[in-house]
């Protein structure tokens, strides 16, 4: 890395930068006209003892930030990758309420996943981003049902929706709702996830699930 790059790094991942990015995110947020659906029904699931596994995608991700700073109290792990977008990710991420764990398909992820295992058992709630960090758009990862199964939790889809909102010229159509948006987040049934005994079972849970989010995205007809 150049010299350039390594001061261009510090600056993007320094606690002022992160801290401002965080506020920015914020209030920003707060522009949008928010409505929340179908919230209690996994709320209640956790009540009762059981772990619940929060599944977006990397697309809709930015629509939510203003609503989770509500579920701090719960201590939620979201796997974030290692990369240098990842550290300032992971900074304003943390800031919300959330608990980072730092790991992906390519780079630390069998300790990630351990880790968010671990967590998810102890909190009881967690969030998966199903195809970060770089997709392919809309295909869900196999990383989310080793998660759920294995931490014997619940797998509940979260849509978010807005009538105006900018796309990013990326893989995933990042979208941006524009000010005063309304802005609604939907959550979808809580789904059991079984231990999958073989790998043809587990590839027919993960397909199930990917069927069930593809409805909610936005695609690149956008």
């Amino acid at each position: 890395m150049s010299k350039t790059k390594k001061m261009k790094f510090s600056i993007l991942t320094s606690r002022p930068f992160i801290a401002f990015v965080y506020r920015f995110v914020r209030l920003y947020s707060l522009t949008f006209r928010l409505t929340v659906e179908n919230e209690q029904a996994w709320m209640d699931h956790i009540k009762r003892g059981g772990k619940v596994l929060l599944c977006f995608w990397h697309q809709q991700f930015f629509a939510a930030i203003r609503h989770f700073k509500t579920y701090e109290p719960y201590r939620a792990s979201l796997m974030i990758s290692r990369s240098a977008d990842g550290e300032l990710i992971g900074g304003v991420a943390k800031l919300t309420g959330f608990h980072p764990v730092r790991g992906s398909s390519s780079r630390g992820g069998r300790e990630a996943l351990t880790e968010m295992i671990d967590r998810l058992r102890e909190t009881g709630l967690a969030a998966h981003i199903l195809d970060g960090p770089t997709g392919p758009m809309g295909v869900v990862k196999a990383g989310v049902i080793s998660l759920a199964s294995a931490a014997g939790a619940v797998m509940v889809p979260v849509y978010t929706i807005a009538d105006r909102a900018w796309y990013f010229n990326s893989w995933d159509r990042f979208m941006v709702p524009k000010p005063f948006a309304r802005v609604t987040l939907r959550f979808g049934d809580p789904i059991p996830c079984p231990s999958a005994e073989n790998s043809e079972e587990f590839e027919k849970q993960r397909v199930s699930l990917e069927k069930t989010m593809l409805p909610g995205i936005h695609h690149l007809t956008k």
